[in-house]
């Protein structure tokens, strides 16, 4: 019997040829592991960045709101994968909500506006969203093809509903761009997990560490995710499938329950136990990291039905052996 994180395995996916790939907002966690890879693959990599740093990779400055020198680069370039937004780890406060909302539609505005004035524009653009877009829900899975989108949930906090109007408003900006010769993909995606510093995955195993991994709040609440070299592949593939447009959700196909998904991370980093965290405790320790609980108390059920009749398949589609990868990557980074 074929093991069921087997089920999902494909050959590695690599493409063939040398392309220019655009990253606008590239410099963040998710920018640096495509920017890493696709450089490391010999292709020409850009990053548009408010305050470009030294990388191995080419980097211009832009400030995500004009058209500036940068446009040029878009002439003859074969993707471009806008991630410029705003990060929402903060407090939703007046500031911070217009920042968010401004940072991602004036970004997708501008970066549209770029591939329309190109004589020769990028055949493909993958564009930022979120899988927060949905419905919060336990009962089923939101997929990309009949998935509930939220919003009209009647107990939803305002911060959740704000949450998914800019998600809204960003896949808005991509629909009326107008650039016939270019497909778009609005990447609707989970949290990716990468062992690298600064990600999500390394609060969560710094959590476990400190022996703080329980579950949050009630742990029914559904965690999507991704795993980093799944993330790749996903993007991989969407560059070299020309029938996929529109909306995909770039996630496992197995999200499971918050108190699961912690126990296996524990599990895998060796760590027997976790004090959990009630809703008011988590309330209180958003307060004083200044972000909000929405990032671990919205349950997100997301699954990637396009991806899979596409025929993606996953290396690692079940959260055990993720984890496991994960973390002796982690251990083994940690031992150089």
């Amino acid at each position: 019997m074929i093991p069921e994180h087997r089920r999902y395995l494909q050959a590695p996916i690599s493409v063939q040829f040398s392309m220019k790939i655009i990253l606008p907002g590239g410099s963040g966690q998710v920018g640096t592991i495509l920017a890493r890879h696709f450089h490391r693959q010999g292709h020409d990599v850009l990053v548009l960045s408010r305050s470009p740093a030294a990388a191995p990779w080419r980097m211009a400055r832009w400030d995500a709101r004009a058209l500036g020198p940068w446009q040029q680069e878009f002439d003859g370039a074969d993707v471009v994968i806008n991630l410029a937004g705003k990060s929402v780890n903060c407090r939703y406060s007046k500031a911070n909500r217009e920042a968010i909302l401004a940072s991602r539609v004036e970004s997708t505005r501008v970066v549209g506006e770029a591939i329309a004035r190109a004589s020769r524009p990028p055949r493909l653009w993958l564009q930022a969203s979120t899988a927060t877009i949905y419905s919060h829900r336990y009962d089923a899975p939101n997929d990309d093809i009949t998935g509930e989108i939220g919003g009209a949930e009647p107990d939803a906090p305002d911060t959740w509903r704000f949450s998914i109007a800019v998600a809204k408003a960003w896949e808005a900006s991509l629909d009326v761009a107008s650039v016939p010769g270019t497909r778009k993909v609005a990447l609707r995606s989970a949290m990716t997990m990468s062992p690298d510093r600064g990600g999500v995955f390394d609060v969560l195993l710094g959590l476990v560490r400190r022996r703080l991994g329980g579950r949050a709040g009630d742990g029914r609440q559904y965690v999507s995710w991704i795993h980093d070299r799944d993330f790749i592949r996903a993007i991989e593939w969407l560059i070299e499938r020309d029938d996929l447009s529109g909306s995909v959700n770039v996630c496992s196909p197995n999200p499971l329950p918050n108190a699961e998904f912690m126990a296996e991370l524990r599990r895998a980093w060796g760590v027997r136990w976790g004090l959990p965290a009630s809703r008011w405790m988590l309330e209180l320790g958003a307060w004083l990291l200044r972000t909000e609980t929405e990032l671990v108390l919205k349950s997100r059920r997301v699954t990637p039905t396009r991806l899979l009749e596409s025929g993606f398949r996953f290396e690692f589609a079940m959260w055990p052996q993720a984890a496991a990868d994960l973390c002796r990557r982690r251990r083994t980074a940690g031992r150089r």
